[in-house]
């Protein structure tokens, strides 16, 4: 199976779990990655210069009607659902999912509906059940699902209510996700990246 979009969520303890994930992977990683991290809804964009400090790739914040293009983080606004359809992003003001906007659910469900079994979806730490239906989403297309092993997360609800709502394909601890999305992608790091 050739991957074409890796769709990510996080929340509480996110955000050190994004930067060991995304500091993990070459910049030669070809595969878009579009990541929902739970936040207030006045943040800046200090997010996205932190984890583009700890990426090898550029990390930008959609902006609605964005295209997708290989190589490249996206990282959903705060206070707008992010969604993906055949064309690209698209970005909605809709009610917050389980008091989230942006929610892990909507990102994941809309990707399982545009890329069926070409996306990856990834849950990490966090101290709610969003994304648990959305993964479940993406297996029901064939997609990848991945959950970071409860064990190794800040908060381990999130990747708990995941698992008990899918059975994951592969449960890692978070240091060993970003070799296997590696693997998964078949991309071969250069030296030196």
């Amino acid at each position: 199976m050739t991957f074409e979009l890796i769709v990510i969520g996080a929340s509480l303890g996110g955000l050190h779990a994004l930067c060991t994930l995304l500091g993990g992977l070459p910049g030669s990683f070809a595969v878009p990655l579009a990541v929902v991290q739970h936040r207030h809804k006045d943040s800046d964009n200090t997010l996205r210069e932190v984890l583009g400090r700890a990426s090898g790739l550029p990390v930008y914040e959609v902006v609605d009607k964005q295209g997708i293009i290989g190589g490249a983080v996206y990282l959903g606004p705060a206070d707008y659902h992010l969604l993906i359809d055949q064309e690209g992003f698209a970005l909605s003001t809709d009610a917050p999912v389980l008091h989230a906007r942006p929610s892990i659910d909507v990102l994941f469900e809309s990707a399982a509906d545009a890329y069926g079994p070409r996306v990856i979806g990834l849950i990490l730490t966090g101290a709610s059940a969003d994304g648990a239906e959305g993964l479940a989403a993406i297996k029901a297309r064939g997609g990848c699902t991945i959950v970071q092993e409860p064990a190794t997360a800040e908060c381990r609800v999130m990747p708990e209510a995941a698992l008990a709502q899918t059975r994951a394909d592969h449960v890692v601890p978070l240091p060993l996700i970003a070799p296997l999305l590696i693997q998964l992608c078949h991309i071969v790091p250069k030296v030196g990246t």
